[in-house]
Parts: structure tokens; C-alpha cells; sequence
């Protein structure tokens, strides 16, 4: 499921102003949790960027990072491994987080959304170098229902693919506030607002799209919350979703997601900016 797979949604001005500064959180230094496997930036430098290149929570006077051009990919190969580093695994979300069954998408597969609003899987374009998407859930236990995830990363030839990535993500909550997903599984109500670098303190992406919505599953009942956050830098997007199971508290998905989302903000960096 590429381009977050057609799970998504993010619902509230008042929600999404509050994830940017979750983000910074998540991704400055000290306090890391259950989500870091990267190690975090500390102390910025002169000129407002962290020391593996990201920019500084507050700092928007330059890049969110400042890539080493030999370092961004240039052929399938390299992009499939720079996301085999940077994509979200189980413990950057917390404990209790484990694989599904199947844990990893196809290297040519890319959701399309239909004229009739279901999503389809498409082989990607000629102007996505690589993509992969992972499974995860969170085990149903006492009172609540499982909680399931996904993660995505997708590597474009050019920045601009990766900007029309975003703007056409977005043109799609707007033309389907109902979507499948796939046979038995939907969302409704979806709602969507983006962020660009310096809007509402959004200051870890060159973009960020939030969306939410509520899912309903023939297996698990609803309608439960469902998130969706997708970040883009230069060539590089990223996405996680949450789907809500019975007993899960709209913060406490939230707090799930962003984890994740964050993990892979702090390895694409670590990936691409200039080192030293």
C-alpha cells in the first residue's frame, strides 16, 4: 500500500496544529521513546539545522534538511535500499507493535483511487524510483480491539513527483469522502488540511497532509477513529495510518502514529544530509 495505502484521514484545525509540535517532540533530544531507533538530534547549529541535517524545531529560514547530493538515490537500487533503512518496524511505534501477515507490499505496487472511489493496485509510474509498504497491529487485549497500522515510503525521481504525490492525495479526500479500501473495509466522513513548511508551526516537512475519518470493517464492527499523516521532503514521501479497534481513544492513536511517523523523519535525515 503505497502513498500511506488507501488507509487515511485527519479531521480538526485544533488536532492537526498539535501534531507538528508532536513531531518536534518525538524528534529532538532527550526523552526518546519506545519509537526511537535512531538515534535524536541534538543542539542546532549556527545555522538552524540539526546535526543530521534536520532542520531545528522553530528554525523555517532554510531546508528541513540540508541533503548531500551525492547521497539522495538515483537508481531503483538505491532507493529500495535508503527505504529499507528509513521505513518504520514494529518497535518505532511501542510496545505491543508486531508484523502482519503480509508484512511488506510488492516493489510494483501503487494504490490508485477509481472514478467510483475503491482503490485499485496499479503498478507504479516511471517517475517513482521505489516504494514499500509495511503492515503492523497492535494485538486486541482486555478491553480493547487490535489497533492496525501501516507504514509507507516512497522515492520519486524529482522533487516535483513528490509535491504532485501530496497535492493529489489531497485532491482525493476532497473528491471521495467515502472510500473502500478494499472488500469489507471503508472509511467516510474523511477530511483533510495541509500544511506547508512555516504554516501552523509545521516545521519538520516541506508539506504535511493530516487527514481523518471513520473506519468500518466487516471484521471489527465501527465506525472507529482513522488516522492518516504524510509528510513530504525533496523527493521523499512518508506516511503512516492507524486504524481504530473497539476501546482505542482518538490521543492515544494519535500518540501511536506520530511515533512512527517520527522514526522515519529521523532515518530519512540521517540517510540524506550532508554528514559532519
Amino acid at each position: 500500500m503505497a502513498r500511506g495505502g488507501p488507509e487515511r484521514t485527519w479531521r480538526g484545525y485544533g488536532v492537526l496544529a498539535a501534531v507538528p509540535l508532536l513531531l518536534a517532540t518525538a524528534c529532538g533530544g532527550g526523552g526518546g521513546g519506545p519509537a526511537k531507533t535512531s538515534p535524536s538530534a541534538t543542539g542546532a547549529t549556527a545555522t538552524g539545522a540539526t546535526a543530521t541535517g534536520r532542520a531545528a524545531p522553530g528554525a523555517t529560514d532554510g531546508p528541513v534538511v540540508d541533503a548531500d547530493p551525492a547521497r539522495l538515490p538515483a537508481t531503483r537500487k538505491a532507493a529500495r535500499a535508503l527505504i529499507g533503512k528509513a521505513i518504520a518496524g514494529p518497535d518505532d511505534f511501542g510496545p505491543g507493535v508486531v508484523a502482519r501477515t503480509p508484512y511488506e507490499s510488492g516493489p510494483d505496487t501503487w494504490p490508485v483511487l477509481g472514478t467510483d472511489c475503491v482503490w485499485q493496485q496499479r503498478p507504479p509510474g516511471h517517475g517513482i524510483l521505489a516504494t514499500l509498504a509495511r503492515s503492523f497491529e497492535i494485538p486486541a487485549a482486555r478491553s480493547k480491539g487490535p489497533l492496525r497500522l501501516a507504514a509507507v515510503m516512497t522515492v520519486h525521481r524529482a522533487d516535483d513527483g513528490a509535491r504532485w504525490e501530496m497535492a493529489e492525495s489531497l485532491e482525493e479526500t476532497m473528491r471521495c469522502p467515502t472510500q473502500q479500501l478494499r472488500q469489507g473495509e471503508s472509511i467516510s466522513g474523511v477530511g483533510a488540511t495541509a500544511l506547508a513548511l512555516g504554516e501552523g508551526g509545521q516545521v519538520t516537512s516541506d508539506d504535511s497532509l493530516m487527514e481523518d475519518g471513520q473506519y468500518r470493517s466487516a471484521e471489527l464492527g465501527g465506525p472507529y477513529p482513522y488516522v492518516w499523516m504524510q509528510s513530504q521532503t525533496l523527493r521523499f514521501t512518508y506516511a503512516v495510518t492507524a486504524r481504530g479497534g473497539e476501546g482505542w481513544a482518538r490521543g492515544e492513536i494519535d500518540e501511536v502514529a506520530v511515533r512512527g511517523q517520527a522514526a522515519m523523519m529521523n532515518r530519512l535525515g540521517d540517510a540524506i544530509g550532508r554528514k559532519g
